[in-house]
């Protein structure tokens, strides 16, 4: 291997080092020191020509113990999963007509995804409010007056039929309209690379549309659906934005306890233990997986 293709491949590491690895055990490293409500202790002391540890596992085991941050993690999955399985399920058929789109027509087609990133994330999600108001926002008034905020009230999902905002239904809106780009694009770029002849020998071996597009398109696809998911999962379960504009006290997501640990109640040990068992929480089940998948392919190539 050259030089310059060494010094190309250790970048990316350098950057995962530098912004990810060391922030990381820095954040790990606050977790557990003694903090005395102002100022941090140090982990190590010389006592006696010997050290001693300091560190204080105390903030992890009140995470344990308490209901509120177990429950609170469980909640952040859970919107997390449904946001992508929403996105999956909406932006999969548009990333498939763009792909099988003429040519000419794609540009356009692209460019219509990526034109909410021209606008400020913060007045796009705050938009919603005002769009979503049951008085004054014209979507808010349609689901009122066709009666879909009644079905939504006996559900659980809004708190009343004249109230859609600060519910479980404006936080879904507020999710699944701001990341639903993330998971077209890794689809459109998958699909729009696929060979369509494998479709048409599928169809000349006896397959309906529908059977060519569960075994030929889905598997082919796979890359891209996995892309998609860690790209609106993996902020998803961190989001703090969202919930705050448009969630309420039924939606309370870790993003807004991590807050609170820091500005509101300034415990940096608690917060940040807090932080390291959200980034294992996603991390842990992404590199079984990425394992599994590993495997799998091993195994189907010595077949």
């Amino acid at each position: 291997m050259s030089r310059l293709m060494r010094f190309a491949a250790a970048l990316p590491l350098l950057w995962l080092l530098l912004f990810f690895v060391l922030p990381f055990l820095l954040v790990l490293q606050i977790s557990v020191q003694p903090f005395d409500g102002i100022r941090l202790g140090p982990l190590l002391t010389q006592v006696d020509g010997r050290w001693q540890w300091n560190g204080q596992w105390s903030s992890y085991l009140l995470l344990l113990q308490d209901d509120l941050y177990l429950s609170t993690y469980l909640r952040s999955v859970w919107y997390a999963l449904l946001t992508t399985l929403i996105c999956l399920g909406l932006g999969y058929p548009f990333a498939y007509f763009m792909a099988r789109a003429r040519a000419a027509l794609q540009p356009l087609l692209l460019m219509a995804v990526m034109l909410p990133f021209w606008t400020s994330f913060l007045l796009r999600v705050y938009a919603w409010k005002g769009l979503l108001d049951a008085q004054t926002g014209w979507v808010g008034k349609l689901l009122v007056e066709f009666g879909v905020s009644h079905w939504l009230a006996q559900w659980g999902l809004v708190n009343s039929p004249t109230e859609l905002l600060y519910s479980p239904f404006s936080l879904m809106i507020g999710m699944v309209y701001t990341y639903l780009p993330f998971m077209i694009l890794p689809l459109y770029a998958t699909l729009s690379k696929m060979d369509g002849r494998l479709l048409e020998a599928a169809q000349d071996l006896g397959a309906t549309p529908w059977q060519s597009f569960w075994r030929v398109t889905v598997p082919m696809s796979r890359s891209g659906i996995m892309a998609g998911a860690m790209l609106v999962f993996i902020p998803c379960v961190g989001e703090y934005v969202i919930p705050e504009l448009l969630g309420g006290p039924n939606t309370l997501m870790i993003g807004r306890v991590l807050w609170d640990e820091f500005f509101a109640n300034n415990d940096w040990p608690m917060a940040s233990g807090v932080a390291v068992i959200m980034m294992l929480l996603i991390l842990v089940p992404l590199m079984l997986f990425n394992y599994s998948q590993d495997r799998a392919e091993l195994r189907e190539g010595k077949r």
